[in-house]
Order: structure tokens, then C-alpha cells, then sequence
């Protein structure tokens, strides 16, 4: 005689759970308007390149740090689309299947939704800090309190990321400290 060991389930509620599983494809677009969004970034910074390259004998050395911060800042922009697509897709959506890929970043061995968190602000702790650095070369064209702000969301995404790391290894020292009890 064979016997399950799982419960029989009620129809409804295996539909209803199917149909939650499958909501996560929701989010398949949204992933490919991202890409879409990239591409722009791309048209941006190639747009920008040019500029620099062809206008570059009409530019102070000051002008020129700032377009090439820019372009800095396209990238890095262009860094945290592909950690949002890539690794918000392989958390929350479907698996990519990469392990044998050659161009598999290294970063997504190991990604879940608190590292994604973590690297997120990190990513946007670096933009800001481009932005800042514009700002300081730049500073005897803005205002006070344009220059104010801008440190203070800069130490505000600093104080967000410390917290969230904080926080995350408070979360895995409970989870080790709950498993070494149960052993």
C-alpha cells in the first residue's frame, strides 16, 4: 500500500497558489523596459562622447573633468540598470542558467534579495558621490543651498546603506544563532 505523506490540497487553493507563482512574470516587462531605459543610456553617453571628442579644443580642462564625470555617471547609472535587470530577474523571476557561461558576472553566484539591497546602495552611494564631486568643481556657479542638500542626501544614502548592512548582519547572526540551537 502506498501512502503519500503530503496532504491532499483543495483544488481552489492549488489554483490559487499556481497563479501566484506565475504573477512573478509580471515582472518580465518591467525588467525589459529597463533594458530599453539602457539603451538610452547608451544613446546618452555616445551622445556626450562625441560632444567631448569634437568640441574638445573649445573646452577649459574644467569642462572637460565635468562632461567626463558625466560620462562617468552614464556608467555607473548603466551599472546599476544591469545589477537591477540581472539579478532582480534571477531573484525574483526565473533562473538564468549561466553557471557554465563564460561572461557570467561573479557577483550573481551569489546574489538574493538583501545582497541586491546592499549593492543597490552602494551603487547609489557611488552615483551621488559623482554628483557631489560635480558639484564641488562646479561650486562657484551653485547655490548654498543646492550644495547643502546634495551632502545631505549623499550622507542620508551613506546612513541607509550602514543601517541596511547592520541590519542584515543582525539578521544572519539571529538565523546562525536559531540554527546552532536546533542542532
Amino acid at each position: 500500500m502506498n501512502m503519500q505523506n503530503t496532504p491532499t490540497r483543495n483544488p481552489s487553493l492549488a489554483v490559487m497558489a499556481q497563479l501566484i507563482f506565475w504573477s512573478r512574470w509580471l515582472q518580465a516587462p518591467l525588467y525589459l523596459g529597463l533594458i530599453v531605459a539602457q539603451g538610452v543610456y547608451v544613446f546618452l553617453f555616445l551622445k556626450e562622447l562625441i560632444h567631448l571628442v569634437a568640441d574638445a579644443n573649445t573646452f577649459t580642462e574644467t569642462q572637460i573633468m565635468l562632461m567626463v564625470l558625466g560620462l562617468i555617471d552614464v556608467v555607473m547609472i548603466a551599472n546599476l540598470l544591469i545589477m537591477v535587470i540581472i539579478g532582480g530577474y534571477e531573484t525574483f523571476v526565473s533562473r538564468l542558467n549561466l553557471k557554465e557561461h563564460p561572461d557570467q558576472p561573479q557577483w550573481l553566484s551569489h546574489v538574493n534579495a538583501t545582497t541586491m539591497k546592499i549593492k543597490l546602495a552602494m551603487a547609489l552611494i557611488g552615483i551621488s558621490s559623482i554628483h557631489l564631486l560635480k558639484t564641488f568643481i562646479n561650486a562657484e556657479q551653485m547655490d548654498n543651498d543646492t550644495i547643502y542638500w546634495q551632502v545631505v542626501i549623499h550622507l542620508t544614502f551613506i546612513v541607509s546603506a550602514i543601517a541596511m548592512a547592520i541590519t542584515d548582519y543582525i539578521m544572519n547572526k539571529s538565523i546562525a544563532f536559531a540554527h546552532e540551537q536546533e542542532i
